[in-house]
């Protein structure tokens, strides 16, 4: 028996043959240049070259920007220019700012930031290979024993379902783009996936598993607020009790003491050394209120959004796991089912519990997702590979050919009624000819043609197989969204030319400007971009600057003062929204009243 490797009977009541049936050409593993590639190139596109976009990614960019350009306090209690941001915690951001200080000179601020994205998305996919590697050569989920051998070794079969896994992962549509932004929940899936880790590594290392563990709780709960660790602090204990060779003990002992711990250091770090006590104070206050207040009793509007999206979103990896847990049903007590599946089963819980759920938040079951559906590619019958195969060929043939289509059509403007319809979309756009993207697109289309022709000419046997050409697919779908509609995306997400206009209609000298009904994406893009200085109510502000979904009209005046509109404008590709900026005036040339700020007089001797 190989050490550390624990046999996991099941009683003789519930005891199952392996339902895998293999041989040794079948856990082959994939040329090791082509999964890197997959994952490096799928990884690096569409985060250089580009703005930070409306939304999520905006505002996660304006907290790190504060941070790379901000002294202590910002970084003990990360804000937007002043404006305080405890929707998630700081772990994200303080990588971000770092990279920004460290790097932010020579690439920018934006890509700057992003390469904290980078850096847990290849954190995160070797947390997912790693952790189905391990789970792959326990001795539970070894292949049927032939007569005569021929069956694959442990090392062979677990390294298979791990490539099959970040396979798997990689192949999911919504991670292309929510898994290129800089937002807390980047950083959310990789803590997720470190917790995993953790968990699979104590069953042969109890104590370095529980350390892991620990580590992944306290970042976690860094990276979000408390509820997440928590729930993954449950999952694990409804773990324990199914899978009898899970340490609970350890993980309990050493584990979440650890998580605490880290939790307690950083609390302890804010309020000692905060400049005002009482900011600290509400500060983590207000981050552990707003994790609470995230979440509600179900509804059917958030059921009917989760409903219409998820599924897409988590494809192919959702119909993937249902069938590993429909394959293993006569092991499902084993380690490779629970653990990922307890987590599945709490986040998704979590899901749907959301007050307002978006598709950023899918993203955080993809990691248990992925681990569990590996162990359905050595069960999956012919006909639902071949399925998958086609499929995914005709899918992504379909969507590339339509990428390249229109963006001939807008190149060189036939034909007519098709680039009349793209230009529509992006009013004010002026397309520019980038040869390098053509290039850049042009060889990954020819390695697509590649990759195809092999799949289909060799027809490979390995475990992997059925999922190659998805994540394959994934991957040219993304790179060429980057290359070729790169500019016009940007074009489309970015608040750079309205930022630039609102600063270009700022008087010479003003005070401060009021941001009014503006959120986290428009202030911190606002800042960057147009590089005006903002102010709170108590400032004395005299410009204010609103975003007005519908005409709020004028603001109110004040006695011998008034406020009059000197600029509007909104961005070309979006129809509901509406900046106004307004001056304050003295209608009796007489100097705006300021407010008293009262100073405390030093103590006489």
């Amino acid at each position: 028996m190989r050490r550390g490797h624990m046999p996991y009977h099941l009683p003789m009541s519930q005891a199952k043959t392996s339902p895998v049936h293999l041989t040794a050409a079948a856990t082959g593993a994939l040329p090791r240049a082509l999964l890197l590639a997959i994952c490096i190139i799928y990884g690096l596109a569409g985060l250089f070259g580009r703005d930070p976009w409306k939304n999520e990614d905006a505002a996660g960019f304006g907290v790190m920007w504060q941070l790379g350009s901000g002294g202590l306090q910002d970084w003990l209690m990360p804000n937007i220019v002043g404006r305080p941001y405890s929707d998630d915690g700081p772990l994200v951001f303080w990588i971000g700012g770092g990279m920004i200080r460290l790097l932010g000179g020579w690439l920018g601020a934006p890509d700057a930031a992003r390469l904290a994205t980078a850096l847990f998305y290849f954190a995160t996919c070797a947390l997912v290979w790693y952790s189905t590697y391990l789970l792959g050569r326990r001795d539970e989920v070894q292949p049927f024993a032939f007569a005569f051998g021929g069956q694959p070794d442990a090392r062979s079969y677990g390294r298979a379902l791990a490539d099959g896994a970040l396979l798997i992962f990689l192949a999911c549509v919504g991670l292309a783009l929510r898994g290129h932004e800089t937002t807390a929940q980047v950083g959310q899936v990789c803590f997720i996936a470190f917790t995993l880790y953790g968990l699979v590594r104590s069953l042969d290392k109890p104590v370095q598993g529980s350390l892991w563990f620990g580590v992944g709780l306290g970042a976690l709960c860094l990276a979000s607020g408390p509820i997440l660790p928590l729930v993954l602090l449950a999952a694990t204990l409804i773990a324990g009790l199914i899978c009898r060779p899970l340490p609970l003990m350890r993980l309990l002992t050493i584990g979440a003491p650890l998580g605490i711990l880290i939790i307690a250091v950083w609390i302890a770090t804010v309020y000692f050394g905060a400049t005002v006590t009482d900011d600290a104070v509400t500060y983590i206050r207000e981050w552990a209120r707003y994790d609470r207040h995230t979440y509600g009793p179900p509804s059917l509007a958030a059921a009917g959004f989760i409903a219409r999206n998820f599924f897409l979103f988590s494809w192919p990896v959702w119909p993937i796991a249902a069938f590993a847990w429909l394959s293993w049903r006569g092991m499902r007590r084993a380690p490779h089912v629970t653990l990922p599946l307890s987590f599945l089963a709490v986040l998704f819980v979590l899901l749907v519990l959301l007050r307002s759920p978006g598709d950023v938040q899918f993203i955080l079951l993809l990691p248990p997702m992925a681990v569990l559906a590996a162990f359905a590619l050595p069960t999956l019958p012919r006909a639902a590979i071949n399925a998958i195969d086609w499929f995914s060929l005709l899918f992504f043939t379909i969507l590339g050919g339509t990428i390249w289509f229109l963006w001939v059509a807008k190149t060189t403007g036939w034909p007519p009624r098709i680039a009349s319809n793209v230009f529509r979309q992006l009013p004010g756009f002026q397309h520019t000819f980038t040869i390098s993207a053509v290039i850049i697109a042009l060889a990954v289309t020819v390695a697509w043609v590649l990759i195809v022709r092999w799949r289909l000419s060799r027809a490979p046997k390995q475990i992997w197989r059925p999922v190659v050409i998805s994540a394959a697919g994934t991957t040219l779908m993304w790179v060429m969204a980057m290359t070729l509609w790169l500019p016009s995306i940007n074009y489309g997400k970015t608040y750079r030319d309205v930022a630039q206009a609102a600063q270009l209609a700022l008087p010479s000298t003003y005070t401060c400007v009021q941001p009014i009904r503006m959120g986290d994406a428009q202030l911190a893009s606002f800042a960057y971009f147009g590089h005006i200085r903002f102010g709170g109510p108590d400032d004395g502000c005299d410009i204010l600057l609103r975003h007005d979904a519908v005409d709020y009209g004028a603001p109110s005046s004040i006695s011998h003062f008034e406020w009059r509109l000197i600029w509007e404008g909104r961005r070309p590709a979006d129809r509901d929204e509406r900046f106004r900026m307004y001056r304050l005036v003295d209608l009796s040339h007489t100097t705006p009243p300021r407010p008293t700020i009262q100073r405390r007089l030093p103590r006489q001797p």
